[in-house]
């Protein structure tokens, strides 16, 4: 994920030296999928890595970059003020020049992602792909419960992001916020406050409880964590937001943790039903 290389909020923590790096081995390691967004530093790190020296990713491998720099209400996502049937057929616009292949949407309601399709199938346009979600341990509700209808319905998957919790599931957070960290960085005040709130404590509580499991497994929890994300049918993708080549491998070990063994198509080797009710029974267990 581009935001962890947010240069205009810290522009001396992370450098465009180590983006290549992480990019390169990440593109090594088979990650065809880079996630970028105009709003991030209003897109220079993104124009940086993109012209970057040795930094040689083509398509299909990295998505197109789009920037737009304009600071308006209307340009920061979506708003009330613009209506679907636009972006619809600005979407198609947008693949029928060639710029893209597929375009999906970010935090939309499953009512709204309907709305799009039956919009593109009314006016014979091109319909979303997939939905950008925040999912996690601790945030599971629409990814589990409003998602799959649509996937099965009309085949919109989900790309999901934070499968860490902002760094709380790696358990970094359970003595105090370290330095140079996320949560230690400008503008993630909010964070800062939600890691030592009640709620937060109590999470931090559940993934030292998780830490049994993982050894059993032979995984981290961080990679515990990222396969347990991947298990969903209607996951397409997990997005990873490192900030070192070192993070990047460690996270990448959780594919390990989720090979596919005898039986049905999915069935996690490693995360069987006895482990999932484990971690179930974990991250639902009611603390203090």
């Amino acid at each position: 994920g581009q935001s962890s290389y947010d240069s205009k909020n810290n522009p001396d923590l992370y450098g465009l030296g180590v983006a290549e790096n992480v990019l390169t081995i990440a593109y090594e390691n088979g990650v065809n999928l880079f996630d970028t967004a105009e709003v991030y530093a209003s897109g220079f790190w993104g124009a940086g890595v993109a012209a970057g020296p040795g930094c040689d990713l083509s398509p299909p491998f990295l998505p197109p970059f789009f920037f737009f720099s304009s600071r308006a209400e209307t340009e920061r996502g979506l708003s009330r003020k613009h209506i679907i049937e636009e972006i619809v057929r600005a979407m198609t616009y947008v693949i029928n020049q060639g710029m893209a292949m597929y375009w999906g949407t970010s935090r939309w309601s499953a009512m709204e992602i309907m709305e799009a399709y039956s919009v593109a199938r009314q006016f014979n346009l091109i319909p979303p792909v997939c939905e950008q979600a925040e999912y996690h341990m601790f945030q599971r509700e629409k990814v589990e419960s409003q998602l799959p209808e649509l996937y099965h319905k009309i085949g919109v998957g989900a790309i999901t992001w934070s499968p860490l919790a902002c760094g709380l599931i790696t358990g970094k957070y359970e003595d105090r916020v370290p330095e140079n960290c996320r949560a230690a960085m400008k503008g993630y005040q909010w964070l800062k406050e939600k890691l030592q709130s009640e709620d937060g404590k109590k999470q931090q509580s559940k993934v030292k409880a998780l830490q049994p499991i993982a050894e059993r497994l032979g995984c981290t929890v961080a990679q515990l964590a990222i396969a347990w994300c991947l298990r969903s049918e209607g996951v397409s993708s997990v997005l990873l937001g490192v900030s070192s080549a070192e993070q990047l491998i460690e996270n990448l070990g959780s594919i390990q943790v989720r090979r596919r063994g005898p039986g049905a198509p999915g069935c996690l080797v490693g995360l069987c039903r006895h482990y999932m009710t484990q971690i179930g029974n974990t991250i639902c267990a009611r603390w203090g």
